[in-house]
């Protein structure tokens, strides 16, 4: 006898439709606590089940053709305009 999940899906076809924070992250191209932030945020839907958090591949979908922009690196700064000194 078969185990059928909540929509009445085998579970092997389930794991197709859904992904770990892990594979999202993968899927995205951040890290799996950027995924967490973005489930925390509302920016990416997921459903918990048990202790883990599954998201759906069309939320991934969606995430990935959103338009973000990075937020300024570290090292760039706004060139600064030094004076030279004048002799007189």
């Amino acid at each position: 006898m078969r185990k059928y999940l909540f929509d009445g899906r085998f579970p092997f076809e389930m794991a197709k439709t859904l992904f770990t924070t892990n594979e999202a992250a993968a899927a995205l191209g951040v890290t799996s606590a950027r995924v967490r932030q973005m489930i925390l945020k509302g920016e990416l839907e997921a459903e918990k089940f048990g202790r883990d958090l599954m998201i759906s591949v069309d939320a991934v979908a969606k995430a990935k053709k959103r338009k973000t922009s990075p937020g300024p690196s570290p090292t760039s700064k706004a060139p600064v305009k030094v004076a030279k000194a004048t002799k007189g």
